[in-house]
């Protein structure tokens, strides 16, 4: 069986000032925001999965090869598997895979340049609240 994207995992934006980002989020749409952006929660309680928004500074580089103010971040269900069917197809990889407590994540580039995260969560909940 192919590996595959099972949901979306994150959606990071580049704005001018991230501070005052997350805290119009959080008057005007009552994001409750913290160091990283704000984690959305769904799924039955054994079944939890999150969702994350971040703000990123207007310069950071963590988009970088892609050129763009967005990056979507991906949930996958085998990562090692799916990059590897990734370069077979002849997909631009980005990087090397990273392993954190929370997950692995790679990267690629689409069809149009933009850069593109794919993560394998870990135990989603370590970082309950």
């Amino acid at each position: 069986m192919k590996a595959k994207v099972t949901g979306i995992g994150g959606v990071f934006f580049k704005c001018a000032n991230v501070a005052a980002t997350k805290a119009w989020y959080q008057e005007h749409l009552g994001l409750p925001v913290d160091d990283y952006g704000c984690t959305f929660w769904t799924g039955p309680t054994e079944e939890k999965a999150s969702q994350q928004w971040s703000p990123f500074k207007k310069d950071s580089t963590y988009f970088n090869p892609g050129n763009q103010e967005f990056m979507i971040n991906y949930r996958v269900d085998d990562l090692v598997k799916l990059i590897e069917q990734l370069k077979d197809a002849g997909v631009e990889i980005a990087g090397e895979i990273e392993e954190f407590d929370y997950g692995k994540f790679g990267w690629i580039i689409d069809i149009d340049g933009r850069k593109v995260e794919l993560w394998e969560p870990a135990n989603e909940e370590l970082f309950e609240k």
